[in-house]
């Protein structure tokens, strides 16, 4: 090189220096590096200093390490699996009772979502349509799905906590969808249940910052793989409720923002037991007044 030098980099590092050295050589700007015992140089012609400046400088912003930030919320993991087994007997118990025609019952008639019946007051269809299935297929998938996303919502704000959340939010969101569908929607399946605790974990990690960090890809992790999940796992063949899936996320969502902003004490035995409770109650509630119907 015959034109004047200028230095653009300077370490006790050697590696630093080469890899610099390697990002100049893939722009084709023309550089020499020197190595002594403590310091290593890199040199460009002064005509292209200050691009080559520029140049290490993007190549370092890209690959500095992603500085963590305290989370908002210090989380208390807990067992998630008792939640997910209760469930698991439920949606399976229901299965066998509609399976058999317990009871002289027509099940799956007095349970299903009905858009025009739900329309004229029967609510409880929006709840005992999480617990009724098509085949043996669909509820392994729920089974499967349902207890994985379960578990995680209930390491999050506790089994309890999470249940109750989740059949809340299904709830609204059968409601949601009747409401937007045509009257002669029908349905069943607890997919919607499935996808709304998929929504409470993406949206408690993202609010409670469990995952925080400098740049927004990081901070926003959280709710890019909630909505790549339910894109990947929530949608199917023609018989697919995906309006059902996508109401459900959104509903579980709201309850991990609103859970995630709450001052509750999660980790409160009483609480959790309370709170499971009361989502068993509002399931067998929903089904008494199917069955009285």
């Amino acid at each position: 090189m015959q034109d004047e030098l200028s230095v653009v980099y300077e370490s006790s590092s050697r590696q630093a220096c080469s890899e610099r050295a390697l990002v100049l050589l893939s722009l084709s700007i023309p550089h020499q590096a020197y190595h002594e015992e403590m310091r290593s140089v890199l040199l460009v012609p002064s005509s292209v200093a200050e691009r080559a400046k520029y140049e290490l400088w993007l190549y370092e912003q890209e690959n500095r390490a992603p500085k963590k930030t305290p989370a908002r919320i210090t989380p208390i993991y807990q067992n998630g699996v008792p939640g997910a087994v209760v469930y698991v007997t439920v949606i399976c118990l229901v299965a066998w009772f509609a399976g058999t025609g317990a009871f002289g019952f027509d099940w799956l008639g007095a349970g299903r979502i009905d858009g025009a019946l739900i329309r004229h007051g029967e609510w409880w269809r929006t709840l005992t349509a999480l617990t009724l299935h098509s085949g043996i297929r669909h509820l392994l998938g729920n089974i499967g799905f349902g207890a994985l996303f379960g578990v995680f919502a209930g390491r999050l704000v506790g089994p309890g906590v999470a249940w109750l959340s989740i059949v809340i939010a299904s709830g609204l969101a059968n409601t949601l969808n009747t409401v937007l569908l045509e009257s002669t929607h029908r349905s069943i399946g607890a997919s919607t249940a499935v996808f709304a605790a998929l929504g409470l974990v993406a949206a408690y990690v993202w609010r409670a910052r469990l995952m925080a960090q400098d740049r927004w890809p990081y901070r926003l992790g959280p709710v890019i793989g909630g909505i790549a999940l339910l894109a990947f796992t929530g949608t199917g063949d023609a018989n697919t409720d995906i309006g059902a899936h996508l109401a459900g996320f959104v509903c579980g969502f709201g309850s991990g923002v609103v859970l995630a902003n709450s001052s509750l004490t999660l980790n409160k035995r009483a609480l959790q037991a309370g709170a499971g409770t009361l989502a068993l109650l509002f399931i067998a509630s929903a089904w008494m007044a199917a069955l009285q119907s």
